[in-house]
């Protein structure tokens, strides 16, 4: 049995990075503005694991409004939502992300990325797709005041 998620995030950005993404500190001029460490790739792929697995969402699980998540390492938050899904009979086949974002460039940044999603998640370097894509300089990922992240998961029944 196949199981799809799709996840999304956006944040703001602020002065001063780096900025974090994909479980990695990115040199940067801006930072992302959040709760936890505002790590939009993998609160994009913690929204779709948990959508596919019929398990709620990031904010359920981890609310902004709980003090143990204020500066939450994203990292912990993505293991802990994956051992949930993993408790609930599924495993992860692959995923595919896009991160929206006019600067930086994150060609050279891409592929460690991709290593450290996999490591937080126990999976093969190459289950996980990354793309990344500028804003155009339109709206507000264009003009560098946010940046987002979506994810489409498939999930296969154990």
């Amino acid at each position: 049995m196949f199981r799809v998620g799709i996840g999304h995030d956006t944040h703001r950005l602020g002065p001063g990075g780096p900025l974090k993404l994909g479980g990695i500190d990115v040199p940067h001029t801006a930072h992302a503005i959040g709760h936890s460490d505002a790590d939009v790739l993998l609160h994009a792929i913690t929204d779709a694991l948990l959508g596919a697995s019929s398990l709620g969402d990031i904010g359920e699980l981890f609310p902004d409004t709980a003090a143990e998540n204020k500066g939450r390492d994203s990292a912990e938050m993505l293991s802990l939502a994956y051992e949930k899904v993993k408790a609930a009979g599924y495993k992860i086949n692959n995923l595919d992300c896009i991160v929206f974002a006019q600067k930086p460039k994150l060609s050279p940044y891409k592929q460690i990325i991709c290593q450290r999603v996999a490591s937080i998640l126990g999976i093969e370097t190459n289950q996980v797709g990354l793309k990344a894509k500028t804003g155009e300089s339109v709206d507000a990922v264009g003009h560098e005041q946010a940046i987002q992240s979506q994810c489409v998961v498939l999930l296969l029944k154990n």
